[in-house]
This record gives structure tokens, sequence and C-alpha cells, in this order.
């Protein structure tokens, strides 16, 4: 797949949790941006000195690519108090533009695995390529019956990223579980959000209770690098060769 260089032009823009907005482009040029679930794309800019830089973010796009390229482009950006992407994202009004190249990575579902389960592990916005890869998910456990589990942390349930839409998504599936860990505030009582696969605690304190098994697991790590590093470890010690271990670190940049 060639990497191309275009247009983004701002559509839509919505906050997820305090400091963390998702925002919906297309290209400005018309044309599709096709990808496969996992991949990032990358904003260029400038510092205010004119220097040039650039950030690099998932896409949170949800499209099935049985039906050809979809045209929504969209991604979770973490806003940093000061940061130079941050001022350029929260200045951007619709219809608004930003170059970007792309589609990059190779974190992606591979087409000619055989395993029987994924565990899908994350942290913050390491969640958005979970969310892209929902429908390839969905085809993967009817088509051969792998099983899912989504592991994700978080601090607080405000900051569960797209946690009713992954909710949702279990519920419809009985293959897909999905494992919300909160590291400092559990949901309120009576709240949607309370339900027998939540934690309290982190990730990688949870790794034990899903028995990971070097005969049939894949496992993707994404997000905070302490916990990428935890668990890449962790799964090791479990049996789990390199290559079943998938990995790509979030470090935030201003």
């Amino acid at each position: 797949m060639a990497i191309q260089h275009f247009p983004l032009k701002l559509v839509d823009r919505r906050m997820l949790a305090p400091g963390i907005a998702h925002l919906s482009f297309v290209r400005g040029d018309g044309q599709p941006l096709d990808f496969i679930p996992g991949q990032f794309v990358q904003v260029h800019f400038r510092y205010a000195d004119g220097t040039p830089t650039r950030r690099s973010y998932s896409l949170a796009t949800i499209h099935d690519h049985a039906l050809g390229p979809g045209e929504s482009v969209e991604i979770a950006v973490s806003y940093v108090p000061g940061g130079a992407a941050t001022a350029l994202f929260e200045g951007l009004e619709p219809g608004d533009t930003v170059d970007a190249s792309g589609p990059f990575g190779r974190f992606c579902l591979m087409p000619g695995d055989g395993n029987r389960r994924y565990l899908l592990i994350g942290t913050g916005t390491g969640v958005t390529p979970y969310r892209a890869m929902l429908p390839l998910l969905e085809r993967a456990m009817a088509e051969r019956g792998v099983e899912v589990v989504l592991l994700f942390g978080a601090r607080s349930p405000a900051e569960l990223l797209y946690g009713d839409e992954f909710r949702a998504f279990a519920e419809r599936h009985p293959g897909f579980r999905f494992l919300p860990c909160f590291s400092r505030e559990l949901p309120e009582a009576g709240s949607r959000q309370v339900h027998a696969d939540v934690r309290h605690g982190y990730v990688q304190q949870f790794l034990d209770e899903l028995a990971p098994d070097p005969d049939g697991d894949i496992a993707y790590l994404c997000g905070n690098p302490n916990m990428v590093d935890a668990c890449f470890e962790a799964l090791k010690a479990r049996g789990l060769a390199v290559p079943q271990i998938r990995r790509e670190k979030y470090v935030s940049s201003k």
C-alpha cells in the first residue's frame, strides 16, 4: 500500500474524556484513505519558531473494508497543556485542514493468523486501533471461531475511551470479552459501567487471570510504554514467543 501525502479537513470534534478529543476528518483532496486497521497517520506542522515537526495518531475509524475504502479519518488526541500539537488541534475549526501522511505501521491483524484467541491490551488512547479492528475481529469470530479479550486500562470511568462501544460490541458477540480496569476510581453503584468484568487496578495485574496460552494466543499491546514493557515480559514468562506479542508504544510529546 503506497504511502501518501494529503490534506485532512476537520469535519467534527467531540470530547471523549477530559483532555482527550475524538476528531473526524475527510481528505481535503476528495480521495478516500484506505488503510489496514491498526495503522496510523502522521500530522505535519511547525513549531512557533518554524521548525517542522510531526505527530503520529492511530486511526480509530470503523469501516468494513470488504465494502471498499472508507472516507472518514478519525483519531483520538490527548491535549497536553502547552503542547504545540494541542494548540494546533484546539485551534482547528470545521473546514480547516492539516497536512498528513500515511498510512504507516504493522500493528495489524494478520491474514494468516491461525490462533484461537486474541488478547488485546491497551491503556488510554492506545485503545484506538482496537476500535478500528472491530469489523475484522467480528469476521474472524464468525469465520474461524476466534475468541477476543480486550483488557483496557483507564484511571477512571470518565477516561474509558469508547467504553460504551466496546461494551455494546461485547453484548452482541459472545466471543468478545471486555475487561475495563480502573486504576484510581471505580464506576458508581448502579451505573451501566458496573458489571462482572470490571477490575480495580492496572491491566498487568490481571494477565494471569486470562491464563495466556502459548499454543493458542496472540497478544497486542498498545499504550503506555511502562505497561507495554511489563506485559511483554509477563507474556514471555508465560511462554508466548516474541512473534506472538505485537507492540506499539505511545510516547506523549509536546
